[in-house]
């Protein structure tokens, strides 16, 4: 096997970094609760284990040249981004509303866990991992890297499959220790964004985030 890990490991750390959806997913699950955090970041690896089969059994190859099953994959992902930012901002107008009209800023928290499935241990988990899931699996991006991406690096000294293999488990390695430690990070201003005032406009910022970066993904040609 022949293999340019220092480039990989370049490309990858820098493809991390950026933020993304997938970030906004995770620090927005871990600023509810911890759990709910590691949650949403194994889900999002688990998005790119799918793309790691899909790049190695060729289906990947099929969507990249087959410009409907992109064009499919990039609006269902657009739509959810959407979807996930329309719920946030709901979210937060409805907890504004109910303080507004004179409700205890106790029951003003309980309102927006409620509205955003912050509920039992298992439903946090459930939800933190399915958003975290979706995000990456419907981006068509994350396939498009296993696709094209990858091969760059694997100088044809093994089997490609094993190769891409190898290099997708290293990706998602990496990002699994990325994610649980901006998990860490942002566990600790969990107290700071529970003020009612503080989490309204983190959810109105990161809902409308949300939203423009769908818009965009549906738009970009």
């Amino acid at each position: 096997m022949s293999i340019d890990l220092v480039g990989f490991l370049g490309v990858v750390l820098a493809a991390y970094v950026v933020p993304g959806p997938d970030f906004l997913v995770v620090v927005r699950s871990a600023a509810e609760h911890p759990a709910k955090g590691r949650a949403a970041a194994l889900g999002a690896q688990s998005g790119l284990c799918v793309h790691m089969l899909a790049a190695a059994l060729g289906l990947s190859l099929i969507a990249a040249r087959s410009p409907v099953v992109y064009d499919a994959i990039k609006l269902l992902g657009a739509a959810y981004l959407v979807y996930l930012g329309i719920r946030a901002v709901l979210a937060a107008r409805r907890a504004m509303h109910q303080r507004h009209a004179g409700r205890e800023a106790t029951e003003d928290a309980a309102a927006l866990r409620a509205a955003t499935g912050d509920g039992s241990a298992r439903s946090r988990w459930r939800s933190g991992f399915i958003q975290g899931f979706l995000t990456n699996v419907l981006n068509p991006k994350a396939a498009l890297f296993f696709l094209s991406i990858l091969p760059q690096f694997a100088h044809g000294g093994g089997s490609p499959t094993r190769e891409i293999f190898f290099l997708g488990t290293l990706d998602v390695v990496i990002g699994v220790a990325y994610w649980f430690s901006l998990v860490a990070v942002s566990t600790r201003m969990r107290a700071f964004l529970a003020r009612p005032g503080i989490r309204r406009r983190w959810e109105l910022t990161t809902g409308w985030l949300f939203i423009c970066i769908g818009i965009g993904l549906a738009a970009a040609s």
